[in-house]
């Protein structure tokens, strides 16, 4: 017989278990030997080794057998843990050992079949249940909650008519588990016994009823805080079975409850701080009911669990103005998970008494948590958020919200928000400040936008012609030609991009000379507007681009390309041979839905940069077929970049099934 190498530290040992051999001689003694170590990390080491061996059905039968060393806790807790882990092959040595002599060790079988779960122990478990000993039955009782079936729901049912309280507590817990609850009046009438109250309550959350709602409701006004959490904690359950029509009837319910108890505040206040995730789930659906706004900052902490988060929201969102100005006055308190959630949930509670103190907020709030005060703001409806809201324009990380919250504010502010951005264009402020004035002011603002266009500043024309096609088509294409020949650059890309949006039988003719421009920006926004405008007639300049020095706008021509659907292969193969990796990548992802760009990928299987051949693998991977598996794994043995690789590998793996 093998026996443990003899190391004086725990350490030592641990480490020798671990790196044993699965397959040498004598392990399965070995590992044996250190269930019965005196440190339960050894004895953890060695009953995860256990389940490594193999025949399994072995390990087990000699695992049964340390189940019966009496005095040898630790051995047999580790043996059971074992044999919880060799999955089926330990079912049928458990099975014969619910017929053992000693109840002890049928108790040991009961509890692991349970940890298994198996299926095919559910009728053995319940033949089990006539065991003349007590705590095998309770043991058996609480395993069939695990294994679950249809002869398990029958037989615990069947237990709660039971004399003995501990049987019928374990049935009550065992249907809980199988969600199998027994029908209302039964559930009712174990209300009685305190002993069995707060399983009950379990398994009256699991009937969806109003009958049992109100039930439930009562134990909401138990003094026993144990009892009035098991009740908050079936009613959250209860919430996720019934149908959403049904809830409101649900939270009626719940609120004339609460309504009747002077401390309701305070016993969800203490609900809201539970250890347990379903107390505090069925508190957040209370203090939803009761709409109660001073509870916003405890209901905002619980976000700090992730699983309840939605209901954190919902929640809140509930809570009105009241509750939105006690998140606000806290923010700087609260914890940074509740710090979001409240900022989501300001969205919808704020009101015009909130811009102060969200101006405020901007002042210290992160990037991440600016952007939805500024959303917030464009909800108030109030005036004074519009000079705010165009301030926050200057600043790039803010523009494009604020700009979004102008068009929000004004829905309901509309003549504020005019007069804002109109005495931000005045006074040169930014802009962006153009563009908000172009989205919000609509066709009264082409005036206004016609002069911009013809301002001295190129940044002014640019952003006016930029925004004028999305008030008026017409009146965008007319500003459009004319920047088109604009002595500035910005305003001449500018014009190719709103042409681009525009579109229309006369783009790739007015595009034509910003295709040729002088400047590499100009010719990138022209190459994508052609694109974007579907302008076929450039489709020759496009070609000869591919194969420009500028790899940007090499990379511009080919998408542009490949969006117009014109993406030949002869273009294909000269694109290839571009020295900008980036091209070739842009020609790899144009051509892969193409038999010639499937074979274009094979033969970049072996470009110079690992990049390169790492897009080939993926595009082989997506569109290639059984023949191009040979060629992948042969370049495959090779690779030498480990990113190449494993795209490689991948492809291999999608090739081979095919």
């Amino acid at each position: 017989m093998s026996h443990l190498p003899i190391f004086p530290a725990e350490e030592e040992r641990y480490r020798a278990l671990q790196e044993l051999d699965p397959r040498a001689e004598g392990i399965l003694d070995v590992l044996v030997t250190g269930l019965h170590d005196e440190s339960w990390r050894v004895r953890h080491a060695a009953a995860t080794g256990l389940q490594r061996l193999t025949p399994p059905e072995h390990v087990a039968s000699r695992l049964v057998s340390v189940l019966g060393e009496r005095g040898e806790t630790g051995a047999r807790n580790a043996a059971a843990e074992a044999l919880a882990g060799l999955g089926p092959a330990a079912l049928a040595p458990l099975v014969k050992l619910l017929g053992h002599l000693d109840p002890d060790q049928r108790k040991f079988a009961a509890d692991i079949l349970g940890q298994l779960g198996l299926g095919a122990a559910e009728l053995p478990l319940v033949q089990a249940l006539e065991d003349p000993d007590l705590n095998v039955r309770v043991a058996v009782a609480e395993a069939l909650g695990r294994v679950g079936g249809e002869h398990a729901a029958r037989a615990l049912s069947r237990l709660l008519g039971d004399a003995e309280p501990l049987l019928r507590l374990s049935a009550l817990e065992g249907l809980a588990l199988l969600r199998r609850p027994p029908p209302l009046p039964v559930v009712v009438a174990l209300l009685d016994d305190a002993r069995l109250r707060r399983s009950a309550f379990r398994v009256l959350g699991l009937i969806p009823q109003v009958a049992a709602t109100e039930r439930l409701c009562q134990g909401l006004s138990s003094d026993a805080r144990s009892i009035r959490e098991a009740a908050l904690a079936a009613l959250g359950t209860q919430a996720s079975l019934v149908e959403p029509s049904r809830r409101s009837e649900l939270e009626a319910v719940i609120l004339a409850a609460l309504r009747r108890l002077p401390d309701a505040v305070t016993r969800l206040e203490q609900a809201l701080e539970a250890e347990d995730v379903a107390v505090r789930s069925g508190a957040l659906l209370a203090v939803a009911a009761m709409g109660e706004a001073s509870l916003a900052v405890r209901v905002a902490e619980v976000a700090r669990e992730d699983r309840l988060l939605r209901d954190v929201l919902g929640t809140l969102g509930r809570l009105g103005s009241e509750g939105g100005r006690l998140l606000l006055a806290a923010m700087a308190d609260l914890s940074a998970p509740a710090r979001a959630a409240a900022a989501e949930a300001l969205v919808d509670l704020v009101d015009p008494g909130s811009v102060t103190p969200l101006c405020a907020l901007l002042e210290w709030a992160e990037d991440d948590l600016r952007g939805v005060v500024v959303r917030a703001l464009g909800r108030t409806r109030a005036p004074e958020a519009a000079s705010p809201l165009v301030d926050l324009l200057r600043d790039p990380v803010t523009a494009g919200a604020a700009t979004r919250a102008l068009g929000v504010l004004a829905g309901s502010c509309r003549a504020a928000v005019l007069s804002a951005l109109e005495d931000a264009v005045a006074r040169r402020a930014t802009p962006v400040a153009v563009t908000a004035l172009g989205r919000v002011g609509g066709a009264p603002a082409l005036p206004s936008l016609r002069a911009l266009a013809r301002d001295v500043d190129p940044r002014w024309r640019a952003a006016a012609v930029e925004v004028a096609g999305e008030v008026d088509g017409r009146v965008g294409r007319e500003l459009a030609r004319v920047a088109l020949a604009d002595e500035a650059s910005p305003v001449r890309a500018a014009g190719a991009r709103a042409m681009g949006r525009l579109g229309g039988t006369e783009a790739g003719a007015l595009l034509r000379s910003a295709l040729q421009d002088e400047d590499a920006s100009v010719r990138r926004a022209a190459v994508e507007a052609v694109g974007e405008s579907g302008a076929v007639d450039r489709v020759p300049e496009l070609e000869r681009l591919v194969r420009h020095p500028d790899g940007a706008l090499a990379v511009a021509a080919v998408r542009a390309l490949s969006r117009l659907g014109r993406v030949e292969a002869k273009v294909l193969r000269e694109a290839s041979g571009h020295p900008d990796e980036e091209v070739v990548k842009a020609v790899l992802s144009a051509g892969a839905v193409s038999r010639e760009g499937v074979t274009l990928a094979v033969s970049l299987l072996e470009h110079p940069h690992w990049d390169v051949r790492a897009a080939a693998a993926r595009v082989l991977g997506d569109s290639g077929g059984p023949e191009c598996l040979e060629p992948a794994r042969r370049v495959l043995e090779t690779e030498p970049d480990a990113l190449a690789r494993q795209a490689l590998a991948d492809a291999v793996g999608r090739l081979s099934r095919r």
